[in-house]
């Protein structure tokens, strides 16, 4: 493939639509997933969309035990309800292995054992974020190996697979975002989507698992926009039709402007439930996030019911949503 890719089986629709919640057990629910899966949930049961309830979970090394469980009750708590599920990625992989040998049978993915400091040493230059712990670094395509079909056997299960990414503008438009326009051959080149620890990495995983569950509205946060051009690549290679609708919402930060973390603080919902505040509470302050206040520009309490009843998505601010003290303290002040 060269050129634009433009999908065009981009769903659109209300009744008869699925969408899900993806909670992952590396960590809890905090204020800025939680309005994300607040918003989701809004939008889903507005609009008649069925909800499927997804635990990604293969990202082994980071879990964290109990998360899922804790996950799983604190969506309850905020009256965030699903129709299906939860359905845990890692209790069968087969459908991966499928996709992955159909890739490698295409000559489409190739094992790769060099490491991040081999990658690295072979660019021209150093990244620019090589220095940042978990971030990824571009893998030119002058790096890979000979382009060939390749069968499962061939190598190692246990290896580092990469896609062969085509070097098309990946364009698409977001209900929320607008339209995309996006290089991935630039911005991150052949991209890892099976793991040495014999599992599939997040691009591939996500790909197989809406494919599958029939998911067709994905609500997000827009820190994933360019991991949206990786994924409809990889519908595209795979053949799989329909490709989802995207949503994708500012995030949730804190004062420095970097993603809501625990160097903000303690912002997890089980936390605040467990000091007391209560849940209008905590669905107040998202609801402020999200264009809806009371007089004056001010948080007040609201039901999640009242939520799905008063959510319109054209409202939602387009900035992101910055959690200072004063929520903080906003939060903790009064409704114990």
């Amino acid at each position: 493939m060269s050129g634009s890719s433009s999908p065009s089986a981009m769903r659109e629709g209300e009744a008869g639509e699925v969408t899900r919640l993806a909670p992952s057990p590396t960590g809890a629910l905090h204020l800025g997933n939680a309005r994300t899966f607040l918003v989701n949930f809004a939008l889903a049961r507005q609009r008649k969309w069925r909800i499927v309830l997804r635990i990604e979970d293969l990202d082994t090394p980071r879990n964290k035990a109990g998360a899922d469980r804790d996950a799983l009750e604190a969506l309850e708590w905020l009256g965030i309800s699903w129709d299906e599920g939860p359905i845990y990625q890692s209790r069968d992989l087969e459908p991966y292995r499928t996709a992955l040998a159909k890739l490698a049978a295409r000559a489409l993915a190739y094992p790769s054992e060099l490491s991040r400091t081999e990658i690295e040493a072979a660019a021209s230059a150093p990244q620019a974020d090589s220095g940042e712990a978990g971030r990824e670094i571009v893998f030119p395509a002058y790096l890979r190996p000979a382009l060939i079909a390749r069968t499962l056997e061939d190598a190692d299960i246990e290896k580092n697979w990469r896609f062969v990414t085509p070097p098309d503008t990946v364009e698409f438009e977001d209900a929320f975002a607008g339209h995309q326009r996006h290089e991935p051959a630039r911005s991150i080149g052949d991209f890892v989507i099976w793991t040495k620890r014999g599992q599939p990495a997040y691009q591939l995983a996500v790909v197989v698992d809406d494919h599958r569950q029939g998911i067709t509205q994905v609500v997000r946060g827009d820190d994933l926009l360019d991991s949206t051009a990786r994924q409809i690549l990889l519908y595209q290679a795979l053949g799989m039709k329909p490709i989802p609708a995207w949503r994708h919402l500012p995030l949730v930060v804190g004062p420095d402007g970097r993603r809501l973390a625990k160097r903000h603080g303690d912002s997890r919902i089980a936390t605040y439930r467990a000091r007391g505040v209560r849940r209008e509470r905590i669905v107040g302050l998202l609801a402020k996030w999200c264009g809806m206040t009371g007089a004056g520009g001010v948080a007040q309490e609201m039901s999640t019911e009242e939520f799905v009843e008063r959510f319109e998505a054209d409202r939602m601010p387009r900035e992101k949503a910055v959690f200072g003290a004063h929520d903080e303290a906003w939060l903790l002040s009064r409704g114990r």
